[in-house]
This record gives C-alpha cells, structure tokens and sequence, in this order.
C-alpha cells in the first residue's frame, strides 16, 4: 500500500495478486453466487485504488481489505433481498453450482463424492440462510481463519461480540445440520 500511495499503481497488480484469490472466497462463501463474487471481488480492488489514501499505513491492510469487501457484500445483499431475481439455470436460487467443486479434492469412492458434495451444499445452504451479521462471523473465522480481533475490525465491533455471534451462528447451524451430524 506504501508503493500505491506513493504513485507506483503496478503495486495494485501486487495486492490483486496476493490477496484476490481470497477476497474471491470469502465473497462466494457471503453471497453463495460465483459471477456476483468475482464483480465484487474486482469491485473491491477498485475501491482500493480509488480510496488508497484513506488507507493508514499502521493498520493491517488484510483488514481493510476485508472490511471494504464485507461492507459491498452487505450493500449487495441488500440490494439482492430488495430485487430478488430468479436463474433460468438455477431456479431453487440456491448456490450457484461451480465454485465448490472448483476446489481440489481428494480422490474418493463416488458414493463418498456424492455423499461430501451434498453435504457441502447443506452447509453452505444453512450458512446463507443465517442472519448477515452471523454469517459474517462464521464465514472470517471459520472458513477464511481469521483471529477473533481481525475479524472483530473488519466487523467494526468487539471481540466477544464476534465470539457471541459464532457461538449464536453455530448452534443455529447445528440445529439446522443436525441430519448431517
């Protein structure tokens, strides 16, 4: 971010480089849709370069970063339950198919294939199904293994307050996976 600042815009290819792949994931894992992830992900670059010298240079960029792509995912998500569409190709509106199976997998028995990828969709079903704020606490600290502190940054709120909302989403995600438990 010092060398973006300082003039050198090569140094966002640099940070698109490093970071995008998992700015990409933590959008899919939010919003459950590849194509809405990818235009959010570049989006969130954008506002990187255009707010560069908001950036404070003793602050993790990680956290800015993720706090830049969590807030277009929520503005995004409200704009999705205010226009809600429906898929020629994915008519439940459910997740869209592609980007989990994107993901190395471990060669196995078809029925264990079958078995992992279905109950992927179940969590990844029950987990969009949890309020915004939840969601967001499961999605930084369990899936994209952020610490308690970086997350509660990113989230603008307390550490505690983002363990409470693990501890709510969890027993909410238990409850609703408890087929598959």
């Amino acid at each position: 971010m010092a060398r973006l600042n300082a003039g050198h815009e090569e140094a966002l290819d640099d940070l698109m480089e490093r970071h995008a792949p998992a700015v990409f994931q933590f959008l899919c894992r939010m919003l459950g849709d590849e194509a809405e992830a990818e235009d959010l992900a570049q989006d969130t670059f954008t506002r990187v370069f255009q707010y560069r010298a908001r950036f404070r240079p003793d602050a993790k960029f990680s956290t800015w970063l993720y706090t830049i792509a969590g807030n277009l995912a929520r503005n995004h998500y409200r704009w999705r339950s205010r226009h809600p569409t429906v898929s020629l190709e994915n008519p439940t509106g459910s997740a869209q198919p592609g980007w989990a199976e994107s993901i190395p997998a471990q060669a196995a028995a078809p029925d264990q294939t079958v078995l992992r990828l279905e109950r992927a969709a179940a969590v990844r079903a029950a987990v969009e199904r949890l309020p915004a704020d939840l969601r967001e606490a499961i999605v930084l600290c369990e899936w994209q293994d952020l610490a308690l502190a970086e997350a509660a940054a990113i989230l603008n709120t307390t550490a505690k307050a983002v363990e409470l909302r693990l501890y709510r989403g969890r027993k909410l995600l238990r409850e609703a996976l408890r087929k598959w438990l």
